[in-house]
């Protein structure tokens, strides 16, 4: 009975390991699919990158340094390959612990581009201890053990992404985070154009639908240009030189919107009264006038 109990947990096991590896397999094979359906826009990416290096958030902790010897080394730090990874797209990065033994943990940390197939990955162990004032701790805190590897593979991390994003992308990073420290940056350009849309709502009453209008496209797409045209319509306004009539059409939505209430009025009048004829239902040229003049 022993043997048999224990070759039956032996080919659960195996069944259960086959079962998880089948799914991973799907689960990769999903992943590389949708990044060949929808590949990545390098000058979009580029853009987004550069977007995020003009917020002093993320510009003050860009770059690491420190001293080596007589030297200064610097570079870019963890939280800017973070930010790298994910605007630049389709690609896949992290750390997964692989075993963990006493006083011991092995980990893999990787970087994956699903387009061209490029992976950076580093095998690592980790001791269960800290050293601190000159004395070495053991680890036994479950939670203490789980931090000590995620920020020993952060490094990894950051070392695996460094390796597949394309260098001069990471060095206009760089550059764009010590403009941004400078104080020559203006902010990325979304926060910006958001600005603009609020003060024209709150000064003015325009709306964002009445300014998407004017432009013909959604506030999303718009460039340096559109934002521009905006400001140059804020200061018009504001200094009386010309009026809201003038740039935005206020009526559209309100006309569609009243069209609609009167045409609901009317359904409730003929539920309330169904055997009064309406001469309205019956004339569908004066329902359209009623919903569309």
């Amino acid at each position: 009975m022993n043997q048999l109990s224990e070759q039956f947990s032996q080919q659960q096991g195996g069944v259960l390991a086959q079962a998880s590896s089948s799914r991973e397999m799907e689960e990769v094979k999903g992943q590389i699919f949708m990044a060949r359906q929808f590949p990545r826009n390098v000058f979009q990416s580029e853009q987004r990158i550069l977007d995020a290096c003009k917020r002093s958030s993320l510009a003050q902790t860009a770059v690491y340094r420190y001293p080596r010897g007589k030297q200064v080394v610097e570079g870019p730090s963890i939280r800017l390959a973070e930010v790298l990874a994910q605007n630049w797209g389709n690609l896949s990065f992290g750390v997964k612990e692989l075993e963990q033994r006493e006083g011991e943990s092995v980990a893999l940390a990787y970087a994956w581009d699903l387009e061209t197939n490029v992976r950076q990955e580093k095998v690592f162990s980790v001791l269960h201890s800290r050293k601190a004032n000159g004395k070495i701790t053991k680890l036994t805190d479950p939670r203490d053990i789980y931090e000590l590897v995620a920020n020993n593979g952060a490094r990894r991390v950051r070392s695996c992404i460094l390796g597949i994003i394309p260098g001069d992308i990471v060095e206009a990073a760089v550059a764009e985070c010590n403009k941004t420290l400078t104080g020559n940056n203006k902010g990325p350009l979304k926060d910006r154009i958001a600005n603009a849309l609020t003060a024209f709502k709150n000064q003015y009453k325009v709306t964002q639908e009445m300014i998407e209008t004017r432009f013909g496209y959604n506030a999303d797409a718009f460039t340096e240009v559109d934002y521009v045209d905006l400001i140059k319509i804020f200061n018009s306004l504001k200094d009386g030189m010309s009026k809201v009539e003038d740039w935005f059409e206020k009526k559209v939505k309100k006309e569609s919107s009243s069209g609609l209430s009167e045409a609901f009025k009317e359904e409730k009048k003929a539920e309330v009264n169904p055997d009064e004829p309406d001469e309205k239902a019956e004339d569908p040229v004066g329902q359209g006038e009623l919903l569309f003049d």
